[in-house]
């Protein structure tokens, strides 16, 4: 199984659109979006932002993995 590790994340404030590089085996709990620089966090039931924002999900969830 090939995991990705770029997920194109949006701000749900401004809706900026930044290609990322997710940690392996970690979640990311926070983001600063650099265009409005508001901190973003998971939604309810997420465990990052990229599962909530981005287009593919953490690696570990991606591995079916538990994560954080």
């Amino acid at each position: 199984m090939q995991i990705e590790l770029r997920s194109k994340i949006t701000c749900p404030e401004c809706g900026h659109e930044k290609e990322e590089l997710m940690p392996e085996n970690a979640c990311q709990f926070f983001y600063e979006c650099e265009n409005c620089n508001k901190v973003i966090k998971p939604k309810e039931g997420d465990c990052c932002v990229f599962c909530s924002y981005g287009t593919r999900p953490c690696p570990p969830v991606q591995k079916n993995q538990s994560c954080c």
